[in-house]
């Protein structure tokens, strides 16, 4: 009988990527590569941006400034990492260096959840409270409603990340992903996983589909609002602003409940891979033209 091994032993993980189809790699390193310099200049840009320019001292492009920052972290703890990969015969992580990517990537993927919520509620006010938008949301609030966005985020990742890394990861240690993430790091385990399945499950509902109804149901008393309004400028002005956080929030959630929220099969793992590559590298690259596109709109808001 074979002797069952853990992986931690070993003190690295291979991440397999996207080596079943090779003569992709060197496309992909180069499509990457261009999408991650994209999402640096792009986020860097609005960072900078919101904090020279006096006039975007407000609620929206202090949470956009965040959401910029979120996506640069958020690429960063995965992207350098896949390009070393793709570029090289060399596909490994060490073991500490998977608990760090595992730990940050679901700390700022969580963050992200908490704060797109945060900035349906700032785009509610603004529209159906706009004459109390000033006192309702002060810059101590903000402050204060970012910063439960990180400590949410980060609490979440610590408790769960240590709770996938107690599983004993036994046999080989071929990670099916080009990303330390959960569900690819739970196939590895030789115990029952049925306990982290369930915590995935619950996990994907509180920061996912929770998340996700708020900002509908914000937007569905936006929508109504939107539907009473006689002026076309107001009209243009909702749109420019809600229109660019909803399109957003499809391109991020949309991904993410494809991968989180769907039982695993042997051909969801391959289309998981390229679902995850969109909303780690295409969705953050977006957001900065999305919300480009959409500014001489928002500021009359």
């Amino acid at each position: 009988m074979m002797m069952e091994k853990n992986v931690s032993s070993e003190g690295y993980f291979i991440l397999l990527g996207f080596s079943k189809w090779p003569h992709l790699e060197a496309a992909l390193f180069v499509v990457i590569l261009m999408f991650y310099l994209m999402t640096l200049i792009g986020n860097l840009f609005i960072i900078i941006l919101a904090h020279l320019d006096s006039r975007l001292h407000t609620p929206m492009y202090f949470f956009l400034s965040n959401l910029s920052f979120l996506d640069l972290c958020y690429t960063t703890s995965s992207i350098p990492q896949l390009l070393v990969n793709l570029w090289g015969p060399e596909k490994t992580i060490s073991y500490a260096g998977c608990m760090v990517q595992l730990y940050f990537c679901l700390a700022l993927g969580t963050t992200e959840c908490v704060l797109l919520v945060v900035m349906s509620y700032d785009r509610y006010v603004a529209v159906c409270r706009p004459l109390h938008y000033t006192v309702l949301m002060h810059p101590r609030l903000c402050h204060m409603l970012a910063l439960v966005c990180w400590i949410s985020g980060f609490t979440t990742s610590a408790l769960h990340s240590s709770f996938t890394f107690w599983v004993p990861l036994c046999g080989h240690h071929q990670v099916d992903d080009f990303f330390c993430e959960v569900p690819a790091l739970l196939q590895l385990s030789c115990a029952d996983i049925h306990a982290n399945e369930l915590t995935l499950m619950v996990m994907s509902s509180m920061f996912v589909v929770i998340p996700l109804i708020l900002i509908l149901s914000s937007y569905g008393a936006i929508t109504k609002a939107v539907l009473k309004m006689q002026s076309t400028t107001g009209l243009q002005k909702v749109f420019g602003t809600c229109g660019a956080h909803l399109m957003v929030v499809f391109l991020f959630f949309n991904p993410v409940m494809c991968i989180y929220l769907q039982p695993p099969t042997e051909n969801s793992q391959d289309q998981g891979k390229f679902i995850a590559l969109f909303y780690t590298v295409v969705t953050p690259s977006l957001n900065p033209l999305i919300y480009t596109l959409k500014q001489r709109c928002q500021r009359g808001t």
